[in-house]
Formats: structure tokens, sequence, C-alpha cells
């Protein structure tokens, strides 16, 4: 098993740096630049025009990996089935956000109304997959022994998860190999877990993820030549929720996805905050832009989020390995 994960890492990591130099180019030629915020950080406005979307290789690279090792057991399992079938449908609702975005020349795309229905859409699918097959519907609380049996309100639960880890991820995905690096760092410590339960499928899917994400940070670390658009933020979100409802993980994501989490708090106290005081927490959220409009350097901000995320994730790995 420790094999096939660490040739699914490597498969997706070649395969990544084999099509960006292809897929780069191609996004130049077809002119689809990265449209930045107008009230964002005036350091940001020469990124405007860097190739978007570079999602799209990140979720090929996945999907062409997980379906040759399929392929190689000569069956298709459910586990594998239900994480490509939020990874790829959230990732394509994600392209067509990035392509409305392009077209149009502006920095919003769907609706959040449009986004959010996509998102509940294969939310619910996944969850009639899921309980077919009698799954397990209680939740363990994390470094205990204890557990809470959710039954039918298990859907709600899942929705929330998934329409929540894909938003708190594509938040997170404001820097230069900000959401590749936390990204690769949160899916190792799944693979870590996964594989500790004895859960094959999930463990070999993570480091196929993180293979893929270590492949883009390669062209996506300061200076980025490419962004991964909503096609990659809203891929991963989906991925990351879904790898923790298979594992029986689902409140330790909480922790493992810290970063993630922080992120969108950030955003939620700040609107709060400026609604109910007409007063900013911080300077802009989310967070990582607050940092930067201290005076932090990008690469500076970005290394630190990595720091925090790898505090994170092996504190999610210790309470559930070992306490």
């Amino acid at each position: 098993m420790l094999t096939t994960i660490f040739l699914a890492l490597v498969a997706a990591f070649i395969l990544t740096v084999i099509f960006s130099p292809l897929f780069i180019p191609l996004l130049k030629r077809l002119k689809f630049g990265q449209s930045i915020r107008e009230e964002g950080p005036k350091s940001h406005i020469k990124k405007g025009g860097t190739p978007t979307m570079g999602g799209v290789m990140i979720l090929l690279s996945i999907l062409v990996v997980t379906l040759i090792i399929q392929a190689v057991k000569m069956e298709f399992s459910t586990e594998a089935f239900l994480l490509l079938l939020v990874t790829i449908g959230f990732g394509l609702l994600g392209f067509l956000d990035d392509f409305i975005k392009i077209t149009k020349k502006r920095n919003l795309g769907l609706t959040s109304k449009q986004k959010l229905a996509g998102q509940l859409v294969i939310a619910f699918i996944f969850f009639l997959v899921l309980n077919n097959g009698n799954f397990d519907t209680s939740v363990s609380i994390p470094g205990t022994s204890w557990s809470l049996e959710f039954g039918w309100f298990y859907v709600v639960l899942v929705i929330v998860m998934l329409v929540g880890a894909s938003n708190a991820v594509n938040l997170t995905d404001g820097l230069d190999g900000l959401l590749a690096g936390t990204g690769a760092i949160a899916f190792g410590a799944f693979a870590v877990l996964a594989w500790n339960a004895d859960m094959g499928e999930a463990a070999v899917f993570a480091s196929t993820v993180v293979g893929a994400v270590l492949g883009f940070l390669v062209f996506n670390a300061h200076p980025a030549k490419v962004f991964m658009g909503d096609t990659g933020s809203l891929a991963l979100g989906g991925a990351i929720a879904s790898l923790a409802i298979l594992t029986k993980l689902e409140l330790l994501l909480i922790l493992i996805g810290g970063v993630f989490v922080a992120e969108t708090l950030s955003v939620i106290m700040q609107v709060l905050s400026f609604k109910l005081r007409g007063k900013r927490i911080f300077k802009m959220s989310p967070i990582h832009h607050h940092f930067e409009l201290t005076g932090w350097s990008e690469w500076r901000v970005v290394v630190t989020f990595w720091a925090v995320g790898m505090v994170c994730a092996v504190l999610g790995i210790y309470i559930e390995v070992w306490v």
C-alpha cells in the first residue's frame, strides 16, 4: 500500500509538471488572465493578466492518476467515485465561474446563489450515494472515545462540510503559493491518517492530490506564472471535505484545515464588525491581506501560513493516532 501511495504522489507531480508548460502558454494565447480586485492590495495590480484556471492542470492529473489506479485494480470503488464526483464536480463549477470572469473581464463570475445551488446539488448526490452503502452516520469527537449519532441529520452535516470547506479553501487562494502549500500539507495529513486507518482508497487519493498540488506549486510559487482560480480552489475544498467524511474525521478537519478556518472566520468577523459597529477589525480580509498591509512581504505571509498549516496538520495526526 505504501508503494501505491508513493507512486500516486510521484505520478501526479510529474503529470502536473508536464501539463503546466503546455497549458500555461495556451492560457496566455486565449487571454485567460486574472482580473484583480479593485479594493485589493495595490501591490497585486501588477498580477493582472497572469494566466488563471490553472486548476485544470491539477484536476487532469488527479483524474488521470485515479483512473489508472482503478484500471490496474480492474475495479472502480465507491470511494474513488465519490472523491472524483466532488472534486471534478466542484472543479467544473469553479471552471464555469472562472470562465465567466475571464470572458466578462470582471472579478465576479457566478452569483453566490448560482454557485451555492451547484454546490448543494453535488453535495446531495454525494450523500445519496454515500447513504446507499449504509454509511456510519455517527461523528467521533477527536481525542476521546465519544461519538454523536446524527442519523438523517447527517445529510445536513455533509452539505455544510462540502459547501463550507470549498468556500473556505477558495478564500485562502489569494497569494502566490498560499493555497498550493497549505493544501499539500492538509491533504498530506489526511493521507497519513487514512493509511493509519487502513483506508487505502482515501490514502492513495489524498497522496495523488498532494502530488498534483506540489507540481502546480512549481509554477505557482512567488512570483506566480499561473493561478489555479476557482477551478482549483473549489475542487480542493470539496476534495478535502469528502476525504474527512469518508475517513470519519469530520471534526478533525477543523483542526487540520485550521488555516482555511481562520481565513473564513476573518471574513465573517470583518463583515459583522463593520455592520454592527461600523468599524473593521482587520486592514483587509481574508486575513492574509491584513498581514500584507501591515508591511509583511507576500513571501513572508505565505511561509508563515505554511508553518501554521504544518502545526495544525501535526496536531491533527497526533490527536488521532496517539491520544
